[in-house]
């Protein structure tokens, strides 16, 4: 089964150049932790709410003048709409992230999916291999000595 197949379209995104407020304000509007960064359709990053508390407000940037680019993270992962879904659950494994960016081959943003998505869908993955990854996902990270 593809990705595209289980994925959530229409998701709300947010541009570079928005204040850290409006992005704030976005996320709560939405009921949401988190938001796709694009330039038009193209994703270029993505932004937390807690992105917007550790590397704004606690750095001391100004949440009305300070804008989304200062704050996010630009390298995020991500699978293409006609990868199988079993692949992308590996992947969300493998990186320990609970939901990925989901782009068609002109890497413009389609959606997102969550690995609850996947997890609710009989036909995406094999029960066992859902609950492997939470179990590898949520597994705590060690402390570096």
């Amino acid at each position: 089964m593809q990705i595209s197949e289980i994925m959530t379209r229409g998701v709300e995104t947010v541009a570079p150049d928005a204040s850290l407020q409006q992005a704030a304000a976005a996320m709560e509007a939405l009921g949401v932790g988190s938001l796709p960064v694009c330039d038009g359709r193209r994703l270029v990053g993505a932004i937390t709410d807690r992105d917007i508390v550790v590397r704004g407000v606690a750095a001391g940037l100004s949440p009305i003048d300070s804008l989304v680019r200062d704050c996010m993270t630009a390298d995020i992962a991500y699978a293409f709409e006609d990868e199988e879904s079993d692949e992308v659950l590996d992947r969300m494994k493998t990186l320990q992230v609970r939901r990925l960016a989901i782009l068609n081959r002109d890497k413009a943003l389609v959606g997102i999916v969550s690995l609850g998505d996947i997890a609710t869908e009989p036909r995406a993955a094999a029960l066992g291999s859902v609950g492997a990854a939470v179990a590898e996902i949520s597994e705590p990270s060690r402390p570096r000595k």
